[in-house]
């Protein structure tokens, strides 16, 4: 059984093709440039061929028959017929409050995601023209929405309601959502199995250029550090992360800033990028901190220190923790972030073996010390793997 995991946006449509029997990724790719000129798409197969075309892709549609094209190729690509694919998986941003699962993509599912739309109007707008082109040029194999947010539907309305008037919520839905949903739900499930505990606490550090943490307990998603939009929560790459909303109007007057632009501001100017000056990357500002540059090492001190108070925070919703876990890009591969996170958490019987955080590489790897009543765990998400493995459970 051969899995397509599709993740669209309102430019670009990564892929990957799974087999389903050992788990393996057959092949992946990525379009990039849809709609704009000089649109480009890249492949490569498990073995190694690669495929590029340069070719114009106006729509979704023309991205999808390229990909179909590219994933038949003679040569470089790895299916002999379509027919091999036995169903597609499609991330899709927001699923409001109507989905508390993934489910089997239909026309009332279209339309209920293009109700949803406005919850999310950079991404979701690529989401669902790509469904639609994916039905065109595939019509009769079966798809699954798979949504970012779902896994956090298990918050209590006492995590997810915001301090504002109740028909704000009711009527217009401003609630917090969370993100990174697939991520979380893979990570705590991999988690739960590595424990042999699926009941197990857990706080989930996802960290990358994009951050979110959540706090898992029995296998549900108690609360969650990203709000309405991604913007909630961590000091990010480039986002800003939990700000006075008062200290925002002030910014928007002293910077100069249209209304229409403060949005923005917060989620392209700020955050490590703005902190530092520098850069969004955690392995420039590392670099830069090791030569001695204090406004990079700043950045990482209060990118640590905003984890640092989510997870205690989270430990006191869950009312103790198992496993404190890190996965994403800083999450998996910046010891120094690690250890200014964990430095002081052994009030809850966190220790961290400061040998093996510096010695990690890859792979799932605990980082604690033996006698640690708290495991301290790397773990890389796959998104991907998770989105197929949902795919695949509604599908048989």
């Amino acid at each position: 059984m051969k899995i397509l995991v599709i993740n669209a946006g309102s430019s670009s449509l990564k892929y990957q093709l799974i087999n389903m029997e050992d788990e393996s990724v057959v092949l992946k790719g990525i379009c990039e440039r849809i709609t704009f000129s000089g649109s480009l798409l890249t492949q490569k197969t498990s073995d190694g061929r690669e495929i590029r075309i340069e070719q114009d892709m106006p729509t979704h549609k023309e991205a999808m028959e390229l990909v179909l094209k590219a994933m038949l190729d003679k040569e470089n690509g790895a299916l002999k017929s379509i027919d091999e694919i036995s169903a597609v998986g499609h991330r899709v941003l927001h699923s409001g409050e109507d989905f508390k699962n993934s489910v089997v993509i239909d026309d009332e599912v279209i339309r209920i995601c293009e109700k949803n739309a406005v919850l999310g109007p950079l991404h979701m707008p690529g989401n669902i023209s790509c469904i639609k082109s994916c039905r065109e040029v595939m019509p009769g194999v079966p798809m699954v929405a798979v949504f970012d947010t779902t896994f956090h539907s298990t918050m209590p309305p006492k995590a997810y309601m915001y301090g504002i008037p109740y028909e704000v919520y009711t009527e217009y839905k401003v609630r917090k959502y969370g993100f990174h949903g697939t991520s979380h739900k893979f990570v705590s499930e991999e988690t739960g199995k590595y424990l042999g505990n699926k009941n197990a606490k857990m706080v989930i550090c996802h960290l990358g250029n994009g951050s979110s943490i959540s706090a898992v307990k029995d296998g549900k998603c108690m609360d969650t550090s990203m709000g309405f939009t991604p913007l909630e929560g961590l000091v990010m790459g480039t986002r800003s992360g939990d700000i006075d909303p008062a200290a925002v109007d002030y910014i928007r007057e002293k910077v100069g800033l249209k209304p229409e632009e403060v949005v923005n501001y917060l989620n392209k100017k700020c955050g490590m990028l703005g902190i530092s000056g520098l850069s969004s990357d955690m392995r420039d500002l590392t670099d830069a901190a090791e030569k001695g540059n204090e406004r990079a090492r700043l950045a990482i001190e209060i990118v640590a220190y905003r984890v640092k108070k989510y997870v205690g925070s989270y430990i006191a919703v869950l009312g103790g923790v198992d496993a404190i876990v890190f996965t994403g890009g800083i999450g998996e591969h910046s010891k120094l972030v690690r250890g200014l996170v964990m430095e002081g958490m052994e009030y809850c019987g966190a220790y961290l073996d400061k040998k093996k955080n510096d010695e990690y590489s890859s792979g799932t790897e605990e980082l604690n010390t033996p006698d640690s009543k708290v495991k301290i765990l790397v773990l890389p998400t796959n998104e991907e793997l998770s989105i197929a493995r949902e795919t695949k459970n509604l599908t048989l």
